[in-house]
C-alpha cells in the first residue's frame, strides 16, 4: 500500500511538472519599443516610434506556446519632429483622436529549439484587424541581476501593407504601401 502511495505521489509530481502553468511576464516599457520605417520618395527612410506602451506575455517554454497582448498609444508617436508627429496623429494617417490605441494580440508562438522564432497574431490599427507575423531576429531569457527576476525578450520584425488597414495617405504620390515594423521587447516575469 505504501509503495502504491509513493508511486501515485511521484506520478502526480511528474504530471504536474509536464502540465506546469505558463509564466506571466509584464512588458518592460523601458526596453520595449515599436518603430516603423517607410520610404520617402526613394530618397530616405522616415522612422518613428511609440513612446507609450503596455502589455503582457504568457510563455510556456515546456509546451512551446504563448500569448501576447501589447497596446501602443497612437498619440505618443515620436519621430523627433513635432510637426511630423502632429501630421502622423492626424486623420491623414493614424487618426489618433478617433483611434487612440494600436493593439497586437497573438497566441501562436513558433519555437526553434528553446528560442521563440516567430509570433503570429492580429494587429488592430485604425479600427481594422489584420494578421501579422513577427519574425524573431533574436530571442533570449535571462536572470536580471538588477531586477532579481527572469526577463525574456527579443527583436522582431514584420512588413505590413498599411493600405490593408485603410492608411492610404500619399499612395497616389508614390509613397510605398509597405511599412517595416521593428519590435524590441523585454518582459519581466511576475
Amino acid at each position: 500500500m505504501r509503495k502504491s502511495l509513493v508511486a501515485l505521489a511521484a506520478a502526480s509530481l511528474l504530471t504536474g511538472a509536464v502540465h506546469a502553468a505558463p509564466a506571466t511576464y509584464a512588458i518592460d516599457p523601458t526596453h520595449t519599443f515599436v518603430t516603423f520605417e517607410i520610404g520617402h520618395f526613394g530618397a530616405s527612410v522616415n522612422r518613428g516610434r511609440f513612446d507609450k506602451k503596455e502589455g503582457s506575455v504568457q510563455l510556456d517554454k515546456a509546451a512551446k506556446s504563448g500569448k501576447v497582448e501589447i497596446t501602443f498609444d497612437a498619440t505618443s508617436v515620436n519621430t523627433g519632429t513635432a510637426a511630423f508627429n502632429n501630421h502622423l496623429q492626424s486623420a491623414d494617417l493614424f487618426d489618433a483622436a478617433k483611434y487612440p490605441t494600436i493593439k497586437f494580440v497573438a497566441d501562436k508562438f513558433v519555437f526553434n529549439g528553446d528560442k521563440v522564432s516567430e509570433v503570429a497574431g492580429n494587429l488592430t490599427l485604425l479600427g481594422k484587424t489584420q494578421p501579422v507575423t513577427l519574425k524573431a531576429n533574436q530571442f533570449n531569457c535571462y536572470d536580471s541581476p538588477m531586477l532579481k527576476r527572469e526577463v525574456c525578450g527579443g527583436d522582431f520584425e514584420a512588413t505590413i501593407d498599411r493600405t490593408a488597414f485603410g492608411m492610404n495617405y500619399g499612395v497616389d504620390w508614390g509613397f510605398p504601401k509597405a511599412v517595416r515594423l521593428v519590435v524590441q521587447v523585454e518582459a519581466v516575469k511576475q
